[in-house]
């Protein structure tokens, strides 16, 4: 009698949080001292908007928008250290930072059966991944897409922080202009999500008083305390 091979499922680490908290940074850096998978699911949507855009679609027509989902042919590396986005055979791996497009991106996500048609796409990409475990940040990725991850964060920092950091990120762009963006982001989002508020299991870091390398610290402490990996995570 012939036995069916077991099958192995990636360890799994969720990072939530607002916009400007560090939670794609730091999620690529802890991937990367883990060596295992990361992915950005905001990638998706950001692609999403650039495909219906593309499609010369009114992004905000739902039905319209709705029916872009058939043709999306999203694919996305998931190592750490680089990774491309693609639309079809479009590398629309810059494209999809265009500040035209980050406008429109939380239009497209507010929309139910997109976020459900992607959350399924997250699940298949997470279950696919041959690392040992992968990093999977985004908004509403700790109580929706993995709930049941063994690891769940959520990524915070004060808006202050956050605003300073964004700006730092964006040089060429006003201060005043960053935050208000920033805020306005964090209005559009939180109609959708809560992504400021820790669920039930889901351990909180505040990045307000840390640096970068202490950021990632405190996150790989966190799932040294949930998953033996070793002296991968305490060198």
């Amino acid at each position: 009698m012939m036995m069916e091979a077991s099958v192995v499922f990636p360890f799994v680490v969720a990072v939530d949080g607002p916009a400007g908290s560090g939670k794609s940074s730091v999620s690529k850096a802890v991937a990367r001292r883990l060596d295992w998978g990361f992915l950005d699911t905001g990638a998706a949507y950001r692609a999403f908007a650039w495909h219906v855009e593309a499609s010369g679609v009114d992004v905000d027509d739902e039905a319209s928008v709705v029916s872009c989902l058939d043709s999306f042919a999203y694919r996305i590396g998931t190592d750490p250290a680089g990774y491309h986005v693609r639309v079809g055979d479009v590398d629309v791996t810059e494209a999809i930072r265009e500040p035209h497009i980050s406008a429109i991106v939380s239009r497209v996500a507010r929309i139910p059966a997109v976020r459900r048609h992607l959350i399924e796409l997250f699940r298949g990409i997470m279950a696919a991944e041959l690392r040992p475990g992968i990093v999977v940040e985004g908004r509403d990725i700790t109580t929706v897409v993995a709930p049941d991850a063994p690891v769940r964060i959520l990524l915070t920092a004060s808006e202050e922080v956050r605003m300073s950091r964004r700006a730092a990120e964006l040089t060429e762009q006003d201060a005043g202009v960053t935050g208000e963006q920033l805020r306005a982001r964090d209005r559009a989002d939180s109609k959708v999500v809560d992504f400021m508020t820790a669920a039930d299991g889901v351990a909180t870091v505040d990045s307000t008083e840390l640096d970068f390398a202490a950021t990632v610290d405190a996150v790989i402490a966190v799932i040294g305390a949930a998953h033996e990996i070793g002296h991968t995570v305490t060198d």
